[in-house]
Order: C-alpha cells, then sequence, then structure tokens
C-alpha cells in the first residue's frame, strides 16, 4: 500500500522517485497509540512531528469547564503537529479517537528536508496552509445550522479519504463517536443525535457499521454549500 503521506502530497504537486524514496524512508519510526491516549500534549515541546500513518485523532483544547472543543479531525496521511517544528511550544493537544499508527519524524530531520529538498519542503508547507484553509472554513460556517454543518464535515472526510485511498466510492469507514462528531461541531450528544436523523431522515447519509455513506453526492454538497476549493487538490507545479 502506497504510503499515506506520499498519497496526499502527490495530489499537490508530481514527486520524483528520489522525493518518494525521502518521504518512506522518514516514516519507518511507528508508535502505536491506543484510543483516548493524547499523541502530543498542550504545553508539550515535542522534538518531532508526528505523522497519522493509521486510525482517527483529533487537534483539540479544553475550556474552562473541562468541555472539548475538538478544532481538526485528522485521518491518515495527516502531519497532525507539523506546525510544532517551528512553534517549538504545542497550544493545544492531538488525541486518538480510535486506535492509532503514527510515525515520528525528528525535529532533525525535518530542519535538513528544509535544507536541501526545497519540493518537498514546499509542499510540506502547503500541508500547514490546508490544514489552515480547514479550520478558517470551519469558522466560516459556524453560523450555519447544525446539520449543514454536519453534511459539510461527511463531504469534507468523503473527499480528504479519496486523496489517500479510504473512500470506496461515496462511503468510507468512519469508527468514531456521535460525541467526537458534536465535540468538533460545537453541539450536545443529543443536539449530534437529533442532527444525524435530519440527515439520515433528508436520504443524504447513512451511517451503519461505521461506514458512513453519501448515497446522492450533489444534494448533500448543494444542502451544505460544499465546495471543496479550501483543500487545494489541483495537481500543478508548487
Amino acid at each position: 500500500m502506497t504510503n499515506p503521506l506520499v498519497r496526499r502530497l502527490e495530489h499537490y504537486d508530481q514527486i520524483s522517485s528520489e522525493e518518494r524514496l525521502l518521504l518512506e524512508g522518514i516514516t519507518t519510526h511507528v508508535v502505536s497509540i491506543p484510543a483516548g491516549t493524547d499523541a502530543v500534549q498542550e504545553g508539550q515541546r515535542p522534538g518531532v512531528s508526528t505523522l497519522l500513518l493509521d486510525g482517527h485523532c483529533a487537534r483539540y483544547n479544553l475550556t474552562e469547564d473541562g468541555h472539548r472543543r475538538i478544532t481538526a479531525l485528522h485521518i491518515a496521511g495527516d502531519f497532525v503537529d507539523l506546525h510544532g517544528f517551528i512553534l517549538r511550544k504545542m497550544d493545544h493537544s492531538v488525541g486518538a479517537l480510535t486506535d492509532c499508527a503514527f510515525a515520528c519524524v525528528d525535529h532533525a530531520v525535518v530542519k535538513e528536508i528544509t535544507r536541501s529538498h526545497p519540493h518537498i519542503t514546499r509542499l510540506f508547507w502547503l500541508s500547514t496552509l490546508v490544514d489552515a484553509a480547514v479550520h478558517r472554513q470551519w469558522l466560516a460556517i459556524s453560523h450555519a445550522s447544525a446539520a449543514k454543518r454536519a453534511a459539510h464535515l461527511f463531504c469534507e472526510l468523503l473527499v480528504r479519504k479519496r486523496t489517500v485511498g479510504l473512500a470506496t466510492g461515496d462511503s468510507y469507514y468512519l469508527p468514531i463517536t456521535q460525541v467526537d462528531l458534536g465535540d468538533a461541531l460545537s453541539i450536545s450528544k443529543v443536539h449530534m443525535s437529533r442532527t444525524m436523523k435530519e440527515l439520515r431522515a433528508k436520504g443524504l447519509i447513512t451511517w451503519e457499521e461505521d461506514r458512513l455513506t453519501i448515497p446522492d453526492w450533489d444534494a448533500i454538497s448543494d444542502f451544505a454549500n460544499f465546495d471543496p476549493t479550501y483543500l487545494s487538490l489541483s495537481k500543478e507545479p508548487r
């Protein structure tokens, strides 16, 4: 199976065989983290950048009253803390929503890549810009109804999972809980349950045995006003 990082970056630009070998070589130090465990903790000064190879995890902060606020959902192929290479001290945590496998890339290796591989450096930079664009998009639609925001998220995940080979047609594996989804949408578990019922009743999704399916892409993308431009998936010289 192709390395998910390679698959993701190949959607941005052509990658040479030398660059492919480099990317595959830096992702060999793999650690497993069980669901419910933090891969990165707020306040930490990590010495590695962490690439998600398998599973689902989330960036999050805790509010003053102890509630979790998810600010990003990550899938295989995502560097969950590449920005930590420059920022040094983490201002949020990254928690495993499912059992996860991560590749840990030492910051000394990342620094050497920035010196000797400018093209890969630009693609890494682009990946962090896309992360920021996703966050902006979540904020931009925060005024929309919970159903529209949930539909938008399900569209986004389908497009992102397709880029790394994790979607089959218009369906994909989504083994996270309604609590996780509610924390990403800033709504309660009860509200999330009602939202899922609404989307099912409209015929926009099915979610059975942890597999989410979108029966009618045009209908759900119109309902959510989803435009994937912010994901920057056009392949062109960078």
